[in-house]
């Protein structure tokens, strides 16, 4: 009887996203039962009792055969992640730039130091330096959009996690050399490959975003479309990425950073993702969970924990220090950092990429990365929570959610700005640029409709400047839409 099923059965991709979703909407919402986990704990509970290492729903074949899923949300995020990074606000804010380089400076060095005396080789314990300098932007856009919060800590810390995987990115690329001559490999291939990789993926960011650009632009009368045109040229931006054997982490994230240096009436830069974007968390999380390497967490949990306190020590004490020498406010200073230690997406992808294509040190890496990861992805989306209550960047319960994109802007740049304490110019430069696009309608109406209570208030472009807007705009804006407690 041919036309029965053959047994195992053998589950596939399509069933599997559909597992994910719906297990972990139910872990999600078993989160919210409590008030101080993070719905993404919740995720990552639900794939880590039904995965190989609980129940055994699905084993890691299940998981490698899924992937392509996975790429796809983790590339829609770090698009999002670039699009939060105009580079023309960065160059202006020159203490930003400080605060970055010097976190992430310290970071590589205190990491690299405390490996290399646990016993790691040195060749090992840079590359995961390098893997250490970068933050999970999933983590924060989810755990601020969660909460509804906006301000200045959340559009610092999310330029901050911008800045710290593409420095991530170029140092373990500056890395590339010497893992190709502990290899043996030619010298062609140890120039070549790392400037193929920088190069190329940058070359596919920027002529997908600037296609995308320009489509958007001849098509903004269509806004109904943005969000197709969107996911389609980071599909198609991850499918040449692994044809012409490029970054797919790097390539997604140029492309935003492209769009949003290119456009100046922000068509796509604000473009609200609306609910549909959930789904990709709720996936990417799921498989989180589902991942998590436990025999390696015991195998290195002495190397790991090394790590873990290393990386969390450097990135706090880096931004709170040079915040302070900054003339940051206190709030930032203190909260910027912890938001930063989430580890995941990019960290993985590179610690694979040194695994498959140097065995010898790429085990080291992988086995101690991972181990961090499960500690990182465990703690980081509570402690992600609590640093913007702290920050004040979370809304009371009666505020925020369904706040508009006005509602939002507005405030936010009038608490930067009149926050007793704060430094007025610590956050000016950063918005100036953004406030010289809209004008006081604009504001009201957004620029490509009316945010809905699900859309994330976070990102550079999220919060300008209050300079220039009208009163009297923004009372009648508050009286057409109030907002609703969640």
């Amino acid at each position: 009887m041919d036309f029965l099923p053959t047994l195992p059965l053998a589950t596939n991709t399509l069933f599997f996203f559909g597992f994910l979703l719906f297990c972990g909407a139910l872990g999600g919402y078993l989160a919210h039962r409590v008030s101080w986990i993070p719905s993404i704990t919740g995720f990552m509970l639900v794939g880590l009792v039904a995965g190989p290492n609980g129940l055994q729903l699905f084993g890691y074949e299940t998981l490698a055969n899924a992937k392509i899923v996975i790429d796809i949300s983790l590339a829609l995020i770090l698009y999002r992640l670039g699009l939060s990074l105009d580079w023309r606000a960065i160059v202006k804010d020159k203490a930003l730039l400080a605060v970055s380089m010097v976190e992430a400076t310290l970071t590589f060095a205190a990491v690299y130091v405390a490996l290399v005396w646990f016993g790691i080789p040195t060749l090992p314990a840079a590359v995961i330096g390098a893997i250490a300098i970068s933050s999970s932007p999933a983590v924060l856009i989810h755990v601020a959009h969660e909460l509804g919060a906006h301000g200045p800590t959340t559009a610092r810390s999310e330029a901050l996690v911008a800045l710290n995987n593409v420095i991530a990115f170029l140092v373990f690329a500056a890395l590339l050399p010497a893992l190709y001559n502990q290899s043996n490999a030619p010298l062609a291939t140890m120039i070549g490959s790392p400037a193929y990789q920088l190069l190329g993926s940058s070359c596919l960011g920027l002529v997908m975003g600037l296609a995308l650009h320009h489509v958007a632009r001849t098509t903004k009368g269509a806004s109904q479309y943005s969000l197709a045109l969107v996911v389609g040229a980071v599909a198609m931006t991850l499918g040449l990425a692994m044809m012409f054997k490029l970054s797919v982490l790097f390539a997604p994230l140029v492309l935003g950073l492209v769009v949003r240096g290119v456009e100046r009436k922000n068509v796509l830069a604000n473009m609200e993702f609306g609910p549909a974007f959930e789904l990709f968390f709720v996936a990417l999380f799921v498989y989180a969970g589902a991942s998590l390497h436990l025999k390696e967490m015991l195998a290195f949990a002495p190397a790991a924990a090394v790590f873990v306190v290393a990386r969390s020590v450097a990135k706090w004490v880096g931004v709170a220090a040079t915040g302070t020498l900054m003339g940051w406010p206190r709030k930032a200073n203190l909260n910027a950092g912890l938001i930063l230690l989430p580890m995941a997406g990019m960290a993985i992808g590179l610690a694979n990429t040194t695994a498959e294509q140097f065995p010898y040190s790429g085990a080291v890496v992988a086995s101690v990365v991972f181990a961090a990861v499960a500690v990182f992805e465990t703690i980081g989306p509570p402690v992600v929570a609590r640093a913007l209550r702290w920050a004040g960047d979370v809304p009371s319960d009666d505020e925020g959610r369904g706040m508009t994109v006005a509602d939002t802007r507005f405030e936010s740049s009038v608490d930067a700005s009149n926050n007793t304490g704060q430094d007025p110019e610590w956050h000016s430069d950063l918005y100036a640029d953004d406030a010289s696009n809209y004008s006081a309608s604009d504001l009201s109406n957004g620029p490509v409709g009316k945010a809905t209570n699900d859309t994330p208030h976070t990102g550079l472009s999220d919060t300008p400047d209050n300079t220039g807007h009208d009163q009297a705009a923004h009372d009648n804006n508050d009286n057409e839409h109030k907002p609703t407690a969640s």
